[in-house]
């Protein structure tokens, strides 16, 4: 990852990027898609929900044998608490950004929220008599652009 992949000013916007969380890349592309277009509050207090398993993520794309949950609109959902809380710290980042370039943070919105997969990297699965299987960890990037709602 060089740079972001929306072209954003650091007069109008405020940016953070996540390199190489430890979480899911398919549960962090569907919380992304929950989140695009929110303002800042509200998203942070979706996540809050999300963390304390009171409001489900709806999975869309990544949706095989994903239990159906109540709400509108609601089909298929999860409750991703380690990525609510991995894309929680990028987005408060990027509200300290916007903060620190001395922009009003009061009314900002999510205009760019995406995820890339990470490095994978291999782990260890311990076995029976001293033996070990090895596992492919997966990572995910995640970069949030804030822009105040007009």
């Amino acid at each position: 990852m060089k740079g972001f992949s929306f072209p954003y000013t650091p007069e109008i916007h405020a940016a953070a990027r996540g390199h190489e969380l430890k979480v899911s890349p398919k549960a962090a592309r569907e919380v992304c898609r929950a989140l695009k277009g929110m303002e800042l509050e509200k998203a942070k207090s979706y996540l809050q929900k999300v963390i304390e398993m009171t409001q489900p993520v709806p999975f869309r794309r990544h949706d095989g044998k994903v239990g159906h949950r109540k709400g509108k609109s609601m089909s298929s959902g999860r409750y991703p608490i380690k990525t609510a809380n991995a894309i929680l710290k990028v987005l408060e980042s990027a509200a300290n950004n916007g903060e620190t370039n001395n922009i009003d943070v009061e009314k900002w919105r999510i205009v760019h929220i995406a995820t890339s997969r990470g490095n994978t990297f291999e782990a260890r699965f311990p076995r029976a008599r001293g033996r070990a299987t090895p596992k492919k960890r997966e990572s995910a990037n995640i970069e949030i652009v804030l822009e105040e709602d007009k």
